[in-house]
């Protein structure tokens, strides 16, 4: 294919965000905080011209279509791009005569992603879908089930799992071994900010992940502080990984990780918004691959543990128990 056609299902922040690496667009009309916000800030950086962007653009991409619920976003967004997308009435419309859908996801729960992921898998285009994969692990799962089924190639992940900043962090950990304890200062405690901790605990240590527990606030089910324990695993921390969601403002919601064994500790730099576009280029390498081979380019099970440990977080706040990630 000469270029790959792409569709965009939800027209927020993260929909601009990998939309700016994909598609040539109107630096001036990104400006407009009601468009670009984090769009513009984070990619342009140059201080003699704001219209060179600081981070690398994938060639071959084609924004074609795009939908929102809320119709005036994507009326305002597609004013940026050059390739002139059309905006659909429904969001099943997006996967017709295209490539890739891109669902896109800043704030949301994931809840709908089964909903508006599901017609156009059918119809055997591949997806990428922004993180959380879904709310609940359920869907996760029929996701990669409905995926498997029409021999079409799905990938959901978040920037933190990507990022090459914190591929260099773990390579350090030869310093200490083998890390006994991680630690990891994350981003919000409801579900749209924690599976990037969650990720992030994949990105450094694996998956694997055998049980879950966590504390904070019942009422809302917001896992404050949570707790992986891998089971004992020779090759994961035994004392597993601590995730602390409740630790209030943040420079640019940077995350950071300590990890700690006999030999020692190690301490991360911020991986912030000002690091994350990286971690976009390197997903939106992933996507072209994806597309081009009609190969997955992320395990199913990673995917699908990311969700069930967000599950399990759940049902531990609730329960006040140790959850095992086989219950759910």
């Amino acid at each position: 294919m000469s270029k790959i056609r792409f569709g965009i299902i939800r027209c927020d922040l993260h929909a601009i965000y990998y939309a700016n690496l994909m598609q040539s667009f109107d630096a001036d009309a990104l400006l407009d905080p009601e468009l670009g916000g984090g769009g513009h800030y984070y990619f342009h950086q140059w201080y003699h011209d704001y219209r060179e962007k600081t981070i690398p653009s994938i060639d071959g991409f084609e924004l074609v279509k795009v939908w929102d619920a809320d119709r005036s976003l994507a009326e305002r967004m597609v004013t940026l791009y050059d390739s002139n997308p059309v905006i659909c009435d429904s969001y099943e419309e997006v996967s017709d005569d295209v490539d890739l859908v891109l669902i896109a996801n800043c704030n949301d729960f994931g809840d709908d992603h089964w909903q508006f992921a599901s017609p156009g898998i059918a119809k055997g285009v591949p997806h990428f879908i922004d993180k959380p994969f879904a709310f609940e692990v359920g869907d996760a799962r029929k996701l990669v089930d409905l995926a498997q089924e029409h021999d079409v190639p799905i990938m959901s992940l978040s920037i933190l799992r990507a990022l090459p900043h914190v591929t260099r962090f773990r390579d350090r950990f030869a310093e200490l071994g083998q890390p006994t304890l991680g630690v990891i200062k994350g981003g919000c405690y409801t579900m749209n900010g924690m599976i990037h901790s969650i990720m992030l605990a994949q990105h450094l240590f694996g998956a694997g992940v055998e049980a879950v527990e966590s504390m904070g606030s019942t009422d809302e089910e917001k896992p404050y502080i949570a707790r992986l324990d891998f089971g004992g695993k020779p090759d994961k921390p035994e004392a597993g990984v601590v995730i602390n969601c409740d630790v209030g403002p943040t420079f640019h919601c940077a995350f950071y990780v300590s990890a700690y064994s006999g030999e020692g500790a190690i301490h991360s730099g911020q991986f912030s918004d000002y690091e994350f576009p990286w971690g976009v280029v390197e997903i939106v390498k992933k996507i072209k691959t994806m597309v081009e081979t009609r190969t997955p380019q992320a395990p199913y099970e990673e995917m699908i543990e990311g969700i069930a440990v967000a599950t399990a977080l759940r049902q531990s706040l609730a329960e006040h128990r140790l959850v095992s990630i086989s219950e759910v």
